[in-house]
């Protein structure tokens, strides 16, 4: 059966991220954990946090690909120092503008959209073990964390620069 990716249905899945409590929503492509290629859409609201995190439990790249908006992914040693700052987006930011990008499993990351509606494409080989955890940074606030918001305001700045 084709599956059908509409501008309404992308605008749903943005409208519940912009009314969920984390700012973001994701929708899963794939029908199950079982199938080789997992693939979903995650709609994220400026001011989501998703904390550093890699995915090194379960080592598997991850290719992130802009679908709408625009995103900052931001890169992390092992002592929560940024390395690497790439803006990422749709192709209406121009021809210049990456659409995406692919990361080793070993790596900390995170990303952070920088406009409303913005929404990725995420695909990882599968199958998916929902028990295996990624293994989020030590180094950041954790998600219900009061430091979360001056975190947050230090990673746009570096983005900013």
């Amino acid at each position: 059966m084709t599956k059908i990716f509409s501008a309404d249905f992308i605008s749903d899945i943005s409208e519940k991220a912009k009314k969920s409590k984390r700012l973001r929503q994701h929708f899963n492509i794939h029908q199950n954990y079982q199938e080789t290629c997992q693939r979903l859409l995650n709609a994220i609201e400026p001011g989501s946090y998703i904390r550093p995190h890699r995915h090194a439990l379960d080592p598997r790249e991850e290719l992130l690909i802009a679908v709408r908006g625009r995103m900052a992914y931001i890169e992390f040693n092992d002592r929560g120092e940024v390395q690497d700052v790439q803006i990422f987006g749709a192709e209406r930011y121009g021809v210049t503008m990456s659409i995406g990008l692919e990361i080793n499993p070993e790596t900390w990351h995170t990303v952070v959209a920088l406009e409303p509606g913005s929404m990725l494409l995420e695909v990882k080989a599968g199958p998916f073990d929902p028990d295996m955890p990624k293994e989020s940074a030590p180094w950041a606030p954790e998600e219900s964390s009061d430091e979360v918001s001056i975190y947050m305001a230090q990673l746009l700045s570096l983005v900013s620069k």
